[in-house]
């Protein structure tokens, strides 16, 4: 796709209409600004897949066009697809200190860590790539190091405001800069893209100072050991956790690989003050008296294989919730894992624990990291844009964007409410929308990334549902007859000892079928099994309306 070269072009692979992966590009001439690669979670309905994260065919397409990789922040909707993509796109990244240390934990899992050109960034730093100049400006979110991006380039300016919110008591800072914030305001912003999570929330979010008087109460309260569950990289959180531990006498054990790694990156790179002797490894959490010990630990979203999970179900090897102990979920469900985080709850009653959840309204343990309404006007108010294009949420966020922006003052077709892969051109003071370019989903699969397509998640539904047939025949490899009687196998079909009539009418059909088709001269194998395929499949939809995986084999002897 060839677009105009004094032209200014914006666009989503990533992050609109949905939460996570989110990623955007800034286009002038012959430069390409990459913001953000991350991922999200797959629903039931991808059976297998392990992680979602954007479709890159656009950039490979203008390879010699892309200069880099600029990061806002290191959570895994925003940073979870970067050693995907930079296997595709060896391109520079550009981070802040502890965004980088996270970004090069998986960059060494990948084996990509000696191979990536890195290059950190503050909320000071300036650098130039192509005819872009890019700046930065310090936001507060749920996590340190969070930055908004100013693009400076000769069609326009653009600003990208990463996720934020206006905490003006922040745990282990930065304060978010309005100073700055209003000082590109008056440079001038042609298009803002602005995140929408919280824009359908009055009011402004609360501090996430307020959740610490929270912890600090819930701990002095427990008689036994407390389990507080939370986002491994909510590094305020977790430096009040720590506090609330080390204040009531505590120790600290941590479990989950995500929350080792990011305590200690957090802790080395200095945005985490850990006491010395506070931790103790989960193995000798025995060793203490259970008021004493605390384990922090993945698994607030219900995740199977996490920590909390195996806690619950009492499988996890070396620590046990008893009845009496504190169990503290202090994290918000993500939409869509309701039903997996109420199990892993109703799990934890059934040992006798204690359970404390909910948002700040109910339990107090946790506040969002993203601006509510209030805090978006503050944002449209500070940067004057000519043009809106809201992000970072699903339909109904976005629109309730438009509006707040229509309240600022905003005209409501200055307002863009994109797809993924809709671009918009500024031009000379007007942005309108222009063409469609590739995106969607890429499906990761263990290792393998995008081989996962629509035919093999069909087959793994139907294997789900209806489950497998499969059909043995033996033939002689000099008159092609049947050797031995057909064995027919069921997984996850029907039950064979409960089913014997039902499944000796199938043998016999395929006896039947099988010596009509040898009978016939019929003796290559795609066609004996097309024909098996549809015979029995037909007659075994007639008689149970499911439709099983029919996998006939052929054997010659």
């Amino acid at each position: 796709m060839n677009l105009a070269h004094n032209k200014l072009y914006v666009a989503a692979l990533g992050g609109v209409n949905e939460i996570g992966k989110n990623m955007y590009i800034i286009q002038y001439d012959q430069d390409i600004i990459v913001i953000d690669c991350g991922s999200k979670f797959p629903d039931e309905t991808l059976l297998g897949i392990d992680l979602i994260i954007p479709d890159v065919s656009y950039l490979l397409e203008h390879l010699d066009k892309v200069r880099g990789l600029v990061v806002t922040h290191g959570h895994e909707d925003h940073i979870g697809g970067i050693p995907y993509l930079l296997k595709q796109l060896n391109i520079p990244v550009y981070a802040s200190r502890l965004t980088r240390g996270l970004i090069e934990l998986k960059l060494k899992e990948h084996g990509l860590f000696r191979n990536t050109d890195m290059h950190t960034i503050d909320a000071h730093s300036s650098i130039k790539l192509g005819q872009i100049d890019i700046s930065f400006f310090a936001t507060s979110h749920s996590i340190p190091d969070c930055l908004g991006v100013f693009f400076q380039t000769p069609g326009g300016n653009v600003v990208h405001t990463g996720d934020f919110k206006f905490d003006m008591s922040p745990v282990n800072g930065p304060y978010p800069d309005l100073h700055r914030m209003s000082e590109i305001g008056k440079q001038g912003v042609n298009i803002l893209l602005s995140e929408s999570t919280n824009a359908e929330r009055p009011g402004f979010t609360p501090s996430e100072r307020v959740v610490g008087d929270h912890i600090l109460d819930a701990f002095i309260r427990a008689k036994q050991k407390v389990f507080i569950s939370t986002f491994a990289s909510n590094v305020s959180r977790v430096q009040q956790i720590v506090n609330a531990t080390f204040e009531t006498g505590r120790k600290l054990a941590l479990l989950g690989r995500s929350m080792v790694n990011v305590v200690s990156v957090a802790s080395d790179l200095g945005y985490l003050d850990v006491p010395d002797g506070l931790l103790i490894e989960a193995m000798d959490t025995d060793q203490f008296p259970p008021e004493q010990v605390v384990v922090l630990c993945t698994g607030s979203q219900g995740e199977p294989m996490a920590a909390l999970s195996r806690l619950a179900a009492g499988k996890h090897p070396h620590v046990r919730v008893a009845a009496g102990d504190t169990v503290i979920i202090a994290a918000g469900a993500i939409p869509g894992n309701e039903r997996d985080l109420a199990h892993v709850i109703d799990n934890l009653y059934v040992l006798g624990a204690r359970v404390i959840y909910g948002s700040s309204g109910a339990s107090g343990m946790h506040v969002s990291g993203h601006g509510s309404q209030e805090e978006l006007k503050l944002m449209l108010t500070l940067m004057k844009p000519d043009y809106l294009i809201p992000v970072h949420g699903e339909f109904r966020m976005l629109y309730q964007h438009r509006l707040l922006a229509e309240s600022v003052g905003i005209e409501n077709d200055h307002v863009f409410i994109v797809n993924n892969g809709d671009m918009i051109q500024y031009k000379d003071g007007v942005a309108s929308r222009g063409p469609k370019i590739a995106s969607g989903n890429s499906l990761v699969d263990g290792l393998i990334m995008g081989d996962v397509g629509n035919i093999v998640l069909r087959d793994r539904r139907q294997l789900s549902s209806d489950g497998m047939l499969v059909i043995v025949t033996t033939l002689s490899k000099t008159d092609k007859n049947m050797v031995t009687s057909p064995e027919i196998i069921s997984r996850g079909f029907v039950f064979v000892k409960d089913s014997e009539e039902f499944m000796n009418e199938i043998h016999e059909l395929v006896l039947k079928k099988m010596e009509e088709l040898t009978g016939a001269g019929v003796n290559q194998w795609n066609v004996i099994k097309r024909k098996l395929k549809d015979e029995i499949g037909h007659y075994i939809y007639a008689q149970t309306k499911r439709r099983p995986m029919i996998l006939p084999i052929i054997i010659e002897v």
